[in-house]
C-alpha cells in the first residue's frame, strides 16, 4: 500500500492506511483531523505508533514525553519491518524526544532528500528548525521537496514559510499565492503571506486579505484558526481599529483550546501588544494567567517559557518569580543542543520580561539588552519576536533620559518608515519626538510602493 502521497507503507491493513492518511493529510493541511490517527493506537503498524507519538509531542507540556513514551517504544519496537522511510522518521521522532534537536533536524533533512513526498516529515523538521531560528533549514527542506511534490499545494504554503523567514518576500508572496491558487483553503500559505504583508508594512492589504480567506478557517487544528486571527489582530491594532482588536482577542484568539500552549502564548502576545499599544484590556490577564500558572515545569521551548511568564507577572501573579528561578535552574542543565539558547537567551531575557512587568524599566533594558542580539535562537518568526522589541523600545521611552530617548526615536523612525499606514507607531513616535522637544513627526499615511 501507499499512503495519499505515494510513499509506500508496510501495513497492508487497511484501517492502517486511513490512520496514516487521516495524520499525514491532517498535518500538512494543519486540520484537526490529524489528531484522527489516535482513533488507531492499538494498530500494530510501526508508523501509525510514531504518528500517535507524534501528536503527544505536539502537547508541548512536560507530559508530552511521558504520554508518548509508549507510542514510541511500540514504533522502535516494530521498526525492524518497517521500511527505511518509516524506520528514519521513527528515529527522528525519537531524538525529538530526546531532546536531540540537532540529530531530529539531520533525520528530516536526509529524508527530504531521500523521500521528498514524505511531507509530514518535511513539516515535522520545518517545526524543528522554527524552534531553533534554524530558517535557513526550513528553506532547504521545502526546496529539497519541491521537485518532486510540486503538484501538491500545501508544499508551496510550506517554501512561502521559509522564504519569508529567510527575508525572501517577493519569493514567498509568489509561492504563497500558487499555494493558493491551487487550493483556496491553504491556511498556512495565508499566514505566509501575512507575515509578507506585514513586514512590508501593507497593513490595510493584509487586514482585508485576512478576512477574505477567513471563511476558510474551518476544521483547522486550535493553533492554525487562532494564529491566523492572531496576526489579522496585528493589522487592527497598527491601524488603530483598538475594540475591533480586542473583540478578535475575545472571539477568536483566546478560548479555542485554553490548555494549549500555542494558545497560550498567542493569547500573552496579543494582550502583551494590545497595552503596548495603549489599550486597556481589564481583567484579561487574570483569566489567561490561571491557566499559565500549571506551566511552571514545562521547559519545552525557551519561547513558549519567557511568555508564560511574562503573562503570569503582568496578572501579578507570584508564580512568575518561581518560573524564572526554575528557567534558571534548567538552563543550567539543558540539553546540548538547545544549552545555549536556553541559557544565554531565556535565562536574562525572562529576567527583562519579569523587570518590564514589574515597573524596572532599568532591568528590562539590561535582561532584554543581552538577550535581544542573539534572540532568533530561541525560535519563534519575526512577527512573534517582535514582542520583545516592543517591551525594550517600552522601556527606553519610560526610562526617559536623554540617550533612552534617543535610543527611542533612532528605532522608532526606522519603524515607521517601514509601516507609513501604522497609527500605532505614529502615536509611539509623537510620545517620543515631544519628550525631545523636536516637532511632532511628518507621518506620510500613503500606502508603500511596491
Amino acid at each position: 500500500m501507499q499512503d495519499s502521497l505515494g510513499n509506500p507503507l508496510t501495513s497492508s491493513d487497511p484501517s492502517s492506511l486511513r490512520a496514516v492518511n487521516d495524520f499525514v493529510e491532517g498535518f500538512v493541511s494543519c486540520e484537526a483531523r490529524a489528531a484522527d490517527v489516535l482513533a488507531a493506537a492499538k494498530d500494530d503498524s510501526p508508523l501509525v505508533q510514531a504518528y500517535c507519538a507524534t501528536l503527544h509531542l505536539f502537547a508541548e507540556s512536560r507530559d508530552a514525553v511521558p504520554n508518548a513514551r509508549p507510542f514510541l517504544e511500540r514504533a522502535q519496537a516494530g521498526a525492524a519491518r518497517a521500511t527505511p522511510r518509516e524506520r528514519r522518521y521513527i528515529e527522528a521522532v525519537a531524538a525529538w524526544a530526546e531532546g536531540d534537536i540537532t540529530q531530529a533536524i539531520a533525520l528530516h533533512h536526509e529524508q527530504a532528500r531521500e523521500h521528498p513526498r514524505d511531507l509530514a516529515s518535511l513539516k515535522l523538521g520545518q517545526y524543528h528548525c522554527f524552534n531553533i531560528g534554524d530558517c535557513p533549514g526550513m528553506l532547504r527542506l521545502a526546496l529539497a521537496a519541491l521537485p518532486a511534490a510540486a503538484d501538491v499545494p500545501y508544499v508551496h504554503g510550506m517554501l512561502a514559510f521559509g522564504q519569508e523567514q529567510c527575508h525572501l518576500l517577493r519569493e514567498a508572496e509568489a509561492s504563497a499565492r500558487r499555494a493558493i491558487a491551487m487550493v483556496r483553503k491553504e491556511p498556512w500559505a495565508h499566514h505566509a503571506l501575512a507575515h509578507v504583508m506585514l513586514t512590508e508594512g501593507r497593513l490595510a492589504e493584509g487586514l482585508d486579505f485576512m478576512r477574505s480567506v477567513s471563511d476558510t478557517w474551518t476544521g483547522l487544528n486550535s493553533f492554525m484558526v487562532t494564529h491566523n486571527w492572531w496576526h489579522m489582530a496585528l493589522f487592527l491594532i497598527d491601524l488603530g481599529r483598538d475594540a475591533e482588536a480586542l473583540a478578535v482577542y475575545d472571539g477568536q484568539v483566546w478560548g479555542v483550546v485554553k490548555a494549549y500552549s500555542q494558545d497560550q502564548i498567542g493569547a500573552v502576545s496579543l494582550l502583551a501588544r494590545l497595552e503596548l499599544a495603549g489599550i486597556d484590556v481589564g481583567e484579561r490577564w487574570q483569566d489567561l494567567a490561571g491557566y499559565l500558572a500549571g506551566r511552571l515545569d514545562d521547559h519545552v521551548l525557551p519561547f513558549l517559557d519567557l511568555q508564560y511568564l511574562y503573562g503570569l507577572a503582568r496578572a501579578g501573579r507570584p508564580e512568575a518569580g518561581q518560573l524564572l528561578h526554575n528557567i534558571e535552574a534548567f538552563a543550567a542543565g539543558a540539553p546540548a543542543s538547545t544549552h545555549a539558547a536556553w541559557e544565554r537567551v531565556c535565562v536574562p531575557a525572562a529576567r527583562g520580561l519579569l523587570a518590564h512587568a514589574r515597573g524596572d524599566a532599568a532591568g528590562t533594558l539590561e535582561g532584554l539588552g543581552l538577550a535581544l542580539p542573539r534572540l532568533v535562537e530561541i525560535g519563534g518568526s519575526h512577527a512573534q519576536r517582535d514582542l520583545f522589541e516592543q517591551v525594550y523600545l517600552d522601556a527606553l521611552i519610560a526610562s526617559g533620559t536623554a540617550s533612552t530617548l534617543a535610543s527611542a526615536q533612532g528605532l522608532l523612525q526606522q519603524q515607521v518608515n517601514a509601516q507609513p499606514e501604522s497609527l500605532r507607531l505614529r502615536r509611539r513616535a509623537d510620545q517620543v519626538y515631544a519628550a525631545l522637544g523636536l516637532p511632532r513627526l511628518t507621518f506620510n499615511a500613503s500606502p508603500r510602493r511596491r
